[in-house]
């Protein structure tokens, strides 16, 4: 039976990395449900790109619309292997959703894997599951991570840091190192 792998967006998640690490797991056999707050099975959420253009900051443009494939109400997070959250705007603002936490401690309280990409990590302190672990993010959301108690490292945008069952990176070019290293943390070896 395939391992099964939740992947958390909402409204303006990245389109990369959304896109890209749905296509990527289930090329390996992953089974992958999407789910968004406010979302069923059947409807979609929009997405933005996040490119750099040589500003302070990056540039925003309409992305793709992305499928949601679960009830976000109905999913229970016991039927799960692992969770993948994306990044993008959506963590600013469901991360304020209490069910969107109580998914996420799930896996940290059963220490089953979990990746965070970019803006992702929000959520992730909103949950409080940080202390003393470290990791990497977009940033703009190191002060995040400190502030929860967890230790932020400024690493290149195509790396990724594995702390016991969590894998991040800072952005969409690290989607081979933190897919690899999530696969890893699923026990599925490829190549």
């Amino acid at each position: 039976m395939a391992k099964r792998i939740l992947l958390l967006v909402g409204d303006y998640v990245e389109d990369y990395e959304a896109m890209v690490p749905y296509q990527a797991m289930l090329s390996v056999g992953l089974s992958v449900d999407t789910i968004a707050p406010d979302r069923k099975k059947g409807d979609t959420v929009p997405t933005a790109v996040h490119d750099f253009v040589g500003d302070q900051t990056y540039k925003e443009t309409q992305g793709h619309r992305f499928g949601i494939t679960a009830d976000f109400d109905a999913v229970d997070p016991a039927t799960y292997d692992g969770l993948y959250i994306a990044g993008g705007r959506a963590p600013e603002y469901i991360r304020l959703n209490q069910r969107v936490l109580a998914i996420t401690r799930h896996f940290f309280e059963e220490d089953k894997p979990v990746a965070a990409i970019c803006h992702g990590i929000q959520i992730l302190t909103a949950a409080k599951v940080l202390s003393g672990r470290t990791l990497t993010a977009y940033v703009a959301v190191g002060p995040d991570i400190e502030l929860a108690g967890g230790t932020w490292k400024n690493i290149a945008p195509d790396e990724a840091i594995v702390d016991g069952n969590l894998v991040t990176s800072p952005a969409w070019p690290g989607h081979p190192a933190i897919l690899s290293e999530f696969y890893k943390l699923l026990g599925i070896h490829i190549g």
